[in-house]
């Protein structure tokens, strides 16, 4: 049997990533060459969509990197440095997606410090290549299915308490909204009585009173409305967050069902959302 090898062309030189399956629901991939250590992808779901199940997570490292810390020697390093590097992309499977085709998440050393260009740009080249390389596979569908298998009941729990919070934040806001309006009609009330009152006797501290100054009748009317009328678009926006949290979650819960698998994006490549890599990718043979 042999193994799927990649040749990935970087700024640092050439890099072979080695192919491994890993269980159900990962590829990682042995790097040689200009870099050393290895890469780790699995399927996770959309980045805007939680219930979508068409994206792959890439890690620096021999683990996903959003359950585990990688052991620290299987970090990727240029050839000759003691140098690890962490970090790792997502890459959109579904080639309908409208929005970019990858999303860069911080890479940087173990001491926390930013890789030089060079490195950087290898590394990227090499997480995109190894995704590519996950997405044309014929198994996709299959790891994808095995990422939501393992990923839906946190995200359940993540969305339902998403949900409550941001229900009751929409409560909170509509309470808000409330008080401001009926502070504002108090406000308007209690200055045209002091208008009416100066009128039939004027009166210095009735001047005073409605006079336009921090904390007077006249500011209070005139900012109390804007800011109901704010925390009304924050309720708004809660509830229609909420709302699709709630749609979600219902998806997520059928997903769950027998019936329920991810949809088997197409292989092609799309030149809107996919653009090619920049450094020569090859399949070569053991």
């Amino acid at each position: 049997m042999t193994a799927d090898i990649l040749t990935i062309d970087t700024p640092s030189g050439t890099v072979r990533a080695t192919a491994q399956p890993q269980g159900k629901d990962a590829v990682v991939y042995a790097l040689t060459g200009a870099l050393r250590g290895w890469v780790h992808v699995t399927g996770t779901h959309h980045p805007r969509h939680w219930d979508q199940f068409t994206a792959l997570r890439v890690s620096l490292g021999s683990v996903n990197a959003m359950e585990a810390i990688a052991p620290a020697e299987s970090l990727p390093r240029r050839r000759g440095s003691a140098t690890g590097y962490t970090g790792g992309l997502i890459w959109l499977t579904d080639v309908d997606d409208p929005y970019q085709q990858t999303k860069m998440t911080s890479v940087e050393s173990t001491a926390g410090n930013a890789p030089s260009p060079t490195t950087g740009e290898t590394l990227a080249l090499v997480m995109r290549a190894c995704a590519e390389d996950v997405a044309h596979r014929n198994d996709l569908h299959r790891l994808l299915d095995a990422s939501r298998e393992r990923e839906t009941p946190g995200l359940l729990r993540f969305l339902d308490w998403s949900m409550r919070k941001g229900e009751a934040e929409a409560a909170s806001f509509e309470r808000k909204a409330q008080a401001h309006r009926r502070d504002a009609r108090t406000a308007v009330s209690s200055w045209w009585t002091a208008a009416r009152l100066l009128t039939a006797r004027p009166d210095p501290v009735l001047a005073l009173v409605l006079m336009d100054y921090r904390g007077s009748l006249a500011r209070r009317a005139d900012y109390l409305p804007a800011y109901a009328e704010y925390a009304e678009r924050a309720a708004r926006e809660e509830r229609d967050r909420a709302a699709r949290i709630g749609t979600e979650i219902s998806s997520l819960r059928a997903q769950q069902r027998p019936h329920g698998r991810t949809r088997r994006p197409a292989s092609r490549q799309h030149p809107a959302v996919d653009p090619p890599l920049t450094a020569h990718i090859g399949n070569t043979p053991a």
